[in-house]
């Protein structure tokens, strides 16, 4: 790792982070370390020297103030350079970031003799039109509440695998998999793994399991202008194409397509994509051309926009964008795994605080106060 000569500070939008700030200045000072803020913050961080978002990525490294959404933005920030990223916790659980701000001095010195762990982490380099953009959690199409369901045929590496009728549909990193799509009913990966799970969420009709794909395979979700139409195609062959003949007739797809055409494992559902009968009325809604939907994209949670029928959206991963400062790996996924299974509790923050040691309870209820 490069000596720090500059360190580039991304802050949490709302949080007070007066104190953080503070104590990173006073440490540049001693090491004699430029401090580089966004232009946006300036007035939350004096003392640091407020730059254009190109000159702070630039820095030799960055310093994220906030959660995980704080550390996930500072990531996007530098992903076109990848630069080592420390994440302060100033949010609740952080399952990227590391250090609590009692930590921070040491953490510092710690990356100023390059005595740390670099974890690389993939991203997905995702296209709409013109427009593109990164994401290191996951690509979200979601429903929006009062309009029809995502309707979208799914192309892996220009074979058309299927299609999504459902209320989302999500993609998402190994570091997204603990995040919406695990949510969603999504599988764990593995850090170490090279690898994207796409996961349905409350599917209709269609695929209705998540997929998990190797780094490479080419993903594109093309949205139906005409559901009606598409529907034709899978039941017809029309349409869709090559991908329509494998789930009718068993090319191209493998032994589950059988059971989209017999009826084989799947049941009465599968007559329902060939003949309508069993699913009801979004069936219905699939010959009669109802219900087609305008999802919003998502990257990493922000909304970036409205996608019209007929739209397309690609996305590939992409590997070692992203550089995460760790001092202890060991001890960061030990914390992770615990903080995930207390998600699965159906227990309220106030209760889970009852379960935490006198002295932990303590600490956070130091930490909180004003």
């Amino acid at each position: 790792m490069a000596k720090v000569e500059t360190l580039g500070l991304v802050l949490h939008p709302t949080r007070d982070v007066t104190a953080v700030v503070s104590t990173v200045l006073a440490w540049a000072a001693e090491h004699d370390v430029a401090v580089r803020v966004g232009v946006a913050d300036a007035d939350r961080a004096a003392g640091a020297r407020a730059v254009p978002d190109d000159e702070l990525a630039g820095s030799d490294a960055i310093l994220s103030i906030g959660g995980d959404g704080t550390m996930l933005g500072a990531l996007r920030l530098v992903a076109d350079d990848p630069r080592p990223v420390l994440g302060v916790n100033m949010g609740r659980l952080g399952f990227l970031v590391e250090i609590e701000p009692p930590e921070l001095v040491t953490a510092l010195n710690r990356l100023a003799t390059s005595d740390v762990t670099l974890e690389h982490h993939s991203c997905l380099r995702i296209t709409a039109g013109g427009d593109g953009c990164v994401a290191f959690n996951d690509l979200a199409l979601s429903r929006r509440p009062g309009d029809g369901t995502v309707n979208a045929i799914l192309t892996i590496d220009d074979q058309q695998y299927g299609y999504f009728r459902a209320d989302a549909v999500i993609m998402a990193t190994a570091t997204g998999s603990t995040a919406h799509s695990y949510s969603a009913g999504g599988p764990l990966l593995s850090p170490a793994t090279d690898a994207v799970v796409i996961t349905p969420v409350a599917p209709m009709s269609g695929i209705s399991r998540p997929l998990v794909l190797g780094a490479g395979e080419r993903v594109e979700f093309s949205l139906l202008s005409d559901v009606g139409g598409a529907s034709d195609g899978l039941r017809g062959g029309k349409n869709v194409g090559g991908a329509s003949d494998g789930l009718r007739g068993g090319k191209n797809v493998g032994g589950p397509s059988d059971g989209l055409r017999g009826g084989k494992n799947v049941g009465g559902a599968s007559d329902g994509l060939r003949g309508g009968k069993n699913v009801g009325g979004p069936s219905d809604g699939l010959r009669e051309g109802k219900n087609v939907g305008r999802p919003v994209i998502e990257a990493d949670g922000q909304v970036l926009g409205e996608l019209e029928p007929g739209r397309t959206v690609r996305a590939e991963l992409r590997r070692d964008a992203g550089l995460v400062v760790r001092l202890d790996v060991r001890r960061h996924r030990q914390r992770s795994q615990a903080k995930l299974s207390l998600l699965d509790l159906p227990l309220l923050p106030d209760q889970l605080r009852e379960l935490l040691p006198p002295q932990v309870r303590d600490q956070l209820a130091r930490r909180e106060s004003p």
